[in-house]
């Protein structure tokens, strides 16, 4: 398992960095990588941003000395939202199968957890969050069909999408993870625009089912003070509690968003009038 540590950042050191800088201390360049775990420790909210993929090896999930724990969710939970083709997740000896779109919440307390592959051909793409946890809920498995839908924008606005909640209080019971997926319609290239912060709770996009020559302009920063960091398929970006979390692309798109901090309320936003941004 491979565990890259991120720093937090204020936002008056984020107004002076290069482009270089910003894609250094927010962007996940590679979230894959065949028969690995890679991951990253973000010391926002201490999250945890990755993703595993096995092919021809099973793959788990350890604690290091970075988490300080014996098991890796000794004190976390974690959400799972599978992209690529059918894979197993063992927890203790209780195995969940993934479709492509099938999403996990794995509960704090479990201890042994494994991930294969069906075939090699096609093998699964498991994008994961983790955050600290303080109670111990069950470990479920969420389709697409389970997931709670959301149906926000509108063709003339170029963002008319559906949000798909998996880990939400509608769906399944976590302690503070909240994780889902928007899916734009045909057409429609802008998302979370109108923009906005909530002050008490980070986010982590992962944009993916993007053409090889697709970008994404990922917009963050305080919202006087905006950035953009370009994307490319099946990467992903940290977004601070103070920072706005939008994009639009060149082509179409899916994302997936987790959220964790001080509440799991999906609704708690601080919305940014168009006309307060610069």
């Amino acid at each position: 398992m491979k565990l890259d540590i991120r720093y937090a950042n204020h936002p008056d050191d984020v107004k002076k960095y290069t482009t270089e800088e910003l894609r250094k201390h927010f962007l996940i360049e590679q979230v894959f990588v065949a028969d690995e775990v890679e991951l990253v420790y973000s010391h926002i909210d201490r999250i945890i941003v990755g993703g595993i993929m096995p092919v021809k090896k099973k793959l788990t999930l350890t604690a290091g000395k970075e988490m300080g724990v014996d098991t890796f969710f000794e004190r976390r939970e974690g959400g799972i939202i599978n992209i690529g083709g059918k894979g197993t997740i063992t927890l203790d000896g209780k195995s969940f199968a993934l479709d492509r779109q099938d999403g996990l919440y794995i509960g704090m307390g479990a201890k042994e957890i494994t991930f294969e592959c069906e075939d090699s051909a096609n093998p699964p793409k498991f994008y994961f969050n983790s955050a600290p946890a303080h109670a111990a809920f069950p470990s479920t498995l969420i389709t697409l069909a389970d997931a709670k839908k959301v149906h926000l924008g509108s063709p003339e606005t170029s963002n008319k999408r559906t949000i798909n909640q998996y880990v939400h209080p509608d769906v399944v019971k976590s302690c503070q993870l909240v994780m889902g997926m928007t899916a734009l319609d045909v057409g429609s290239v802008w998302n979370t625009m109108p923009s906005h912060t909530h002050e008490r709770r980070m986010e982590a996009y992962f944009y993916f089912d993007m053409e090889v020559d697709t970008r994404v302009v990922h917009l963050m920063g305080q919202p006087t003070e905006t950035r953009h960091i370009f994307m490319a398929n099946e990467q992903a970006v940290l977004s601070p509690s103070w920072s706005i979390h939008s994009g639009v692309g060149t082509g179409k798109y899916t994302f997936i968003w987790g959220m964790c901090g001080e509440n799991i309320t999906f609704t708690d936003m601080d919305h940014i009038p168009m006309d307060g941004l610069k």
